[in-house]
């Protein structure tokens, strides 16, 4: 599984500010200085909150409206941090006034913005420093049983639940000249209002990896088996389940994907192949991006979108027909009634 490696991480600098929604009213209060993390306890408490909910290996890089990510502020601002680690409090109050300005919609909660420089921090085997930027935007209640002139009084206070991190984003220091290798977490990620963390302050784009060719061809594939393919050829529902099984069998059992090996393991006709083939690039060119013909394949993306690939074949609300072999033992024909059915040859029941 993957994660962020925080035991032997060190918390070197941290800045917190807190951001508003001007729209509604709530300003921007910026802190004067670095916030004290020499206790101990609190700096394993902080590791925990900022690293330990980085779970998926999909990475992503630095961007801009014109493609030049060193227009983008965010990269200016990381970058003077990595370059003068003691500068982390300055360039952090210009991520809270650029935070602030991106957040104008009116469903964009305010919260606490938190900026942390990190030494030694292990991602994806990859041992280096980091810059950490992350926002808490909700609040959880707790008990506290205090003593007040020896009356033990129970009372409620509001703060936040360390399990649960809302926003962040992770900045590894590799891989500089292409807009960093940057790891991003939002909680919030469905509707409008979410889309000005990545995309209007951080304004990232997924780097170009293995995980990324990985799952992007996958469901690029699954696009196709499953609407353009009916769409040219007689096919039937078992026979795209074969297909759709035939694929994540490749990249379950292939170090390396190359294309022409994988249309002929998976579709066999060269009609068919050739119609794949034309699809995968118009779908590309509308992604705009540049797909090449063979790539290291991620285990970690084949088994996340291998969750999609539907191997159910679903008759009325009757039955359900799980198809993960060979499709040569399941016949689709029609009686003398009109009535459709499917006939199954097996070996053994168990």
């Amino acid at each position: 599984m993957f994660m962020v490696a925080h035991n032997l991480a060190q918390l070197v600098f941290l800045s917190a500010h807190k951001v508003g929604n001007g729209r509604e009213g709530d300003g921007l209060h910026l802190s004067d200085s670095f916030q004290q993390i020499n206790a101990e306890n609190l700096q394993e408490t902080l590791k925990r909150y900022f690293l330990s909910h980085f779970n998926t290996p999909e990475f992503f890089s630095f961007t801009f409206s014109n493609g030049d990510f060193k227009m983008n502020p965010m990269f200016r601002f990381v970058d003077n941090i990595f370059r003068d680690p003691e500068d982390l409090h300055e360039q952090s109050r210009n991520m809270a006034q650029l935070l602030f300005e991106c957040s104008d919609h009116p469903n964009v909660k305010p919260g606490d913005l938190y900026v942390a420089y990190f030494e030694k921090v292990n991602v994806d085997n990859i041992t280096t420093n980091a810059v950490g930027i992350f926002k808490a935007e909700n609040k959880d209640a707790f008990l506290k049983l205090q003593d007040e002139g020896g009356q033990l009084q129970l009372v409620q206070e509001t703060g936040i639940n360390i399990d649960k991190l809302d926003k962040g984003c992770l900045v590894l220091n590799t891989n500089a000249d292409n807009g960093y290798k940057i790891c991003t977490i939002d909680k919030s990620s469905r509707g409008g209002e979410a889309q000005y963390w990545r995309d209007d302050f951080l304004k990232l784009r997924p780097l170009a990896d293995a995980y990324f060719f990985t799952q992007n061809f996958l469901t690029v594939t699954k696009n196709f088996v499953t609407q353009q393919l009916t769409e040219e050829f007689e096919v039937t529902k078992a026979d795209q389940i074969d297909l759709l099984n035939k694929s994540v069998e490749y990249f379950k059992t292939a170090d390396k994907f190359i294309e022409e090996e994988f249309v002929q393991s998976v579709f066999g006709d060269k009609e068919v192949g050739d119609s794949f083939k034309k699809f995968t690039q118009e779908s590309f060119e509308y992604m705009d991006d540049t797909f090449p013909t063979d790539f290291e394949i991620s285990n970690q993306a084949v088994k996340k979108q291998a969750r999609v690939f539907k191997s159910v074949l679903k008759l009325d609300k009757n039955f359900h027909i799980y198809i993960h072999g060979n499709k040569e033992l399941i016949e689709k024909g029609v009686d003398e009634n009109g009535r459709k059915f499917y006939k199954i040859y097996y070996t053994e029941e168990t």
